[in-house]
């Protein structure tokens, strides 16, 4: 009655099936490993954001760790408008802008770059945004510390041909480069300042730390059940072949039994 089962027809469903199968259990486990990933990310980056302040120069003097991301830090130093620039393509709340990066220079001659806030785009793509300007004198800076970002980290494309003071990337070496003095690692994304000044860039959001990959748990499991109703789709389709070859087979024999002799 399962002779069936070795039909050119048969067979390339098995093969189908047996190719699904670990297809799912590696696209479950997949999503699992991407839920640890991030549960772990959501964990760190939240302990961060509620560890104690510290000073910049204690992590950014070299590079900066993974670890120490969105690490509350504090600076002292003065703002340096003469070499600040703006950042592209940075829209905020559906709005388009510019990231607001100001030097400050440091006691000891180094500086690190401070993200001052958001401010929108001009009525043309010609026309500069306004910018408020920094505090004079020397300024007191509480914000998170941050990576320098990269094409890969950010997503976006760095080009040449921007206009005068406007970059793509907050990138603390390629920045640097233009600098009389030397950068700290990565920057800082600024929380408060004292003195305050009004008016002043829109602050940047805290990060949003999410569910922690709970998305990618949910789909790990349904990957895994896909497996089951993978088999058990097969297996139905099997009892159903089966079933409609018994019918056909005992509908053979009543005719035979109730045909006429010679």
């Amino acid at each position: 009655m399962y002779r069936f089962l070795l039909t050119p027809r048969w067979i390339a469903l098995h093969v189908v099936v047996l190719l699904v199968i670990p297809a799912f259990v590696f696209l479950g486990q997949w999503q699992f490993g991407r839920f640890e990933e991030r549960s772990a990310n959501s964990d760190r980056v939240t302990a961060n954001l509620a560890a104690p302040a510290v000073p910049v120069e204690s992590l950014a003097g070299q590079e900066i760790d993974q670890d120490d991301r969105y690490r509350t830090v504090t600076a002292t130093g003065a703002y340096d408008p003469a070499h600040g620039l703006l950042v592209r393509r940075r829209p905020q709340e559906g709005r388009p802008g510019y990231f607001v990066l100001t030097p400050l220079t440091l006691a000891d001659g180094r500086a690190v770059l401070v993200n001052r806030g958001w401010v929108k785009a001009g009525a043309t793509a010609d026309t500069p945004p306004e910018v408020p300007p920094p505090p004079t004198g020397q300024v007191n800076i509480t914000g998170r510390l941050r990576l320098s970002e990269t094409e890969e980290s950010s997503g976006l494309r760095d080009r040449p041909g921007l206009p005068a003071g406007q970059v793509l990337l907050i990138n603390s070496d390629a920045i640097g480069q233009r600098l009389p003095y030397r950068l700290l690692d990565g920057y800082v994304e600024l929380t408060g300042q004292r003195p305050e000044t009004d008016p002043a860039p829109a602050p940047v959001p805290a990060p949003d730390v999410g569910s922690g990959g709970g998305l990618n748990l949910a789909y790990g499991v349904q990957w895994w059940l896909f497996i089951g109703v993978a088999i058990g789709g097969w297996l139905l389709l099997i009892r159903r072949e089966a079933a409609d070859r018994r019918a056909a087979a005992a509908g053979d024999v009543a005719a035979e039994e109730t045909a006429p002799t010679g």
